[in-house]
């Protein structure tokens, strides 16, 4: 069987998507599956360990790793445990150590543990207790700590995301498609429904996807960061490249505004795949499923796209999204590719079924 070598670009929640399904299709064709993820993330506790810590914003790239994780129980148990998210302390009783009532302050206090136990904070240790009582965890997913100190580790997030991999018994690749974390910047009309007509800059990944206006342009800091060397190679050496589903403002487009990432994407030989949304977002409100596509063309002019694969409940009238992919150089294939209780959501087994007879075909 032919290998068939695959790169996928996005972040969140559509790249996951996506690599579950491409998962699916081990059984029928043999894939070497590449993530390339966007490194923007500015919200939650990727945000936050990017503010702290710097470095790259660990989420995304988190995320793909689980999806690509491998099937043995012990991966599967050590996946889970990644995406484990830690919730706010809750106050802990302390019990009586030896004959005498732990204070009041100790007992009560958020995060304490029981007695005083060598690392805990204790009403001995005011400032150790102040700390805890801050609940530094609540928030983060343990795979994104994992992550972060890996690449302080490591010094290198190529590197702690191959060691990552290596513990989740990955069947792919996650690389970040720069090694320098970027800022996203859109202008946006009508932030401010008070004046509909005023474009104003929205600054930040988080910002920009939770926008209640509409996007006219976006664009990334610094303007032309260096491009993921693996990346590059790995697009250069690719049979398919896919494009969504995803975030189409912060998870999609964004690396098309790689100058080096965009330059190989064009250069490739490699036949491309756009995997359509099944719904508009907050940041793609306004847009209809043809803009989308129209979209990938403003950004990257040079780009020509062999298919479309769309849900046709999603699509509704498929005449003018064929003609936003005839302008692609694409051809449209409409599969039913979304869970079935109506949600938003892409099945992977479906998407999975869809990619066989489109990743399997010959040129």
């Amino acid at each position: 069987m032919t290998t068939r070598r695959v790169v996928a670009f996005g972040g969140g929640h559509g790249l996951s998507a996506s690599l579950r399904a491409l998962r699916h299709c081990a059984p029928e064709l043999d894939l070497d599956i590449t993530a390339v993820v966007t490194v923007g993330d500015d919200g939650g506790s990727s945000g936050r360990l990017r503010a702290e810590r710097g470095g790259l914003p660990p989420g995304d790239l988190r995320q793909a790793l689980v999806a690509l994780a491998g099937d043995h129980p012990a991966t599967r148990r050590s996946a889970g445990l990644f995406q484990h998210r830690f919730a706010a302390a809750q106050a802990v009783r302390v019990p009586r150590h030896a004959g005498t009532e732990a204070a009041p302050a100790a007992r009560d206090a958020p995060g304490v543990g029981a007695g005083p136990v060598a690392g805990k904070p204790t009403d001995a240790d005011p400032a150790a207790g102040d700390a805890a009582r801050a609940d530094g965890l609540a928030g983060h997913a343990v795979g994104n700590l994992v992550l972060s100190g890996l690449m302080e580790l490591l010094g290198d997030p190529v590197a702690a995301l191959e060691h990552a991999g290596a513990m989740l018994g990955a069947v792919g690749r996650v690389l970040p498609m720069s090694r320098q974390p970027v800022d996203i910047e859109a202008r946006v009309r009508g932030v401010d429904p008070d004046a509909p007509d005023e474009v104003r800059t929205v600054r930040g990944q988080h910002q920009v996807a939770v926008t209640t206006g509409r996007v006219e342009s976006l664009r990334l800091t610094p303007a032309a960061p260096a491009a993921c060397a693996e990346a590059l190679a790995a697009i250069g050496a690719a049979d398919w490249l896919i494009f969504g589903p995803g975030s189409w403002y912060t998870s999609v487009l964004p690396h098309l505004l790689v100058p080096q990432l965009a330059d190989a994407i064009v250069s490739s030989s490699a036949r491309r795949l756009v995997t359509l949304n099944l719904a508009a977002e907050k940041e793609t409100l306004g847009l209809s499923v043809a803009d989308h596509l129209a979209a990938l063309r403003w950004y990257l002019p040079e780009l020509k796209v062999d298919l479309v694969l769309a849900d046709a409940k999603a699509v509704g009238d498929p005449e003018p999204v064929e003609r936003a992919a005839e302008s692609l150089g694409a051809r449209l294939v409409l599969a039913p590719v979304a869970v079935t209780d109506g949600t938003p959501r892409h099945d992977p087994a479906a998407l999975g079924a869809a990619l066989v007879p489109v990743l399997g075909a010959d040129r």
